[in-house]
């Protein structure tokens, strides 16, 4: 196995242990996030705690395409958490990355970021309508997507928990994570808006948000808002029925019998 380790000019001295944090990987147990395809551990190194995110192999096809053409998941999060810092956009800062090869095939890879620790996530503002300052943290966070959007950065998985949000006074500050799938360049109304489409299914939340982003986009308020909710409404007719095809199809599983 040939292994490609790269680390933020800025942290070479932590080269060697964060290199060891990710050869002893299974080892650690502190666990923070587990899926079908990633697995997220938080690791403690000279007394500061880092995550380090493990991307599984990945199938034939990308085997052969991340080893000789694409990017690993691993090495675009770091590129783009490098390019999200310099456009002023907080995430976790980029500690390094690892992909692991084969002379034909890629492997697994391997992403590691200073740990966050948050107040909340955008989910708690769906789950929770009375959380506190709801509003005013929705509208904060939709200036934070207009920033994103002056700024020609279209975060493709802008979903419920990818943006970690961290109370800092009596103002909230936004951090992206899950970061290897962004586009940069100037985008159209259309596209902007599209963005908020995965966030939430709630129709009283899309309204405060198409409210914010009006104002800040100085477009009619029934507008933002009636292309707001029906790429909504779309998403989640979409996301809906293809849950219930993987339902039929995978009805054995648990997670899809819930």
């Amino acid at each position: 196995m040939q292994t490609n380790f790269i680390i933020h000019p800025s942290k070479q001295e932590l080269k060697i242990e964060v290199s060891n944090a990710i050869k002893n990987f299974d080892t650690h147990t502190q666990v923070l996030g587990q899926g079908d395809r990633n697995v997220i551990k938080i690791v403690a190194i000279e007394d500061k705690e880092y995550t380090i995110k493990s991307f599984k192999v990945p199938n034939l096809i990308n085997q052969i395409a991340y080893r000789f053409f694409r990017k690993s998941k691993a090495e675009r999060s770091y590129l783009y958490a490098n390019k999200l810092i310099a456009s002023g956009i907080k995430t976790p800062f980029p500690i390094a990355y690892q992909n692991n090869t084969t002379p034909l095939f890629f492997k697994n890879s391997y992403y590691v970021s200073e740990l966050i620790t948050c107040d909340l996530t955008y989910r708690e503002l769906v789950t929770e309508p009375d959380y506190p300052e709801h509003e005013k943290i929705l509208r904060a966070f939709t200036r934070f997507t207009y920033d994103l959007h002056e700024k020609g950065i279209l975060f493709l998985d802008h979903s419920p928990g990818n943006t970690l949000i961290v109370k800092n006074g009596t103002d909230y500050d936004f951090y992206l994570v899950d970061l290897n799938r962004m586009k940069f360049g100037s985008l159209d109304l259309e596209t902007r808006i599209q963005n908020f489409s995965r966030l939430t299914p709630k129709k009283e939340m899309v309204a405060i948000m198409a409210n914010e982003y009006a104002k800040l986009t100085q477009e009619g308020e029934s507008l933002i808002f009636n292309k707001m909710w029906a790429n909504t409404a779309a998403f989640q007719e979409k996301f809906h029925k293809k849950r219930a095809l993987k339902r039929k199809i995978f009805f054995w599983k648990k997670k899809y019998r819930d």
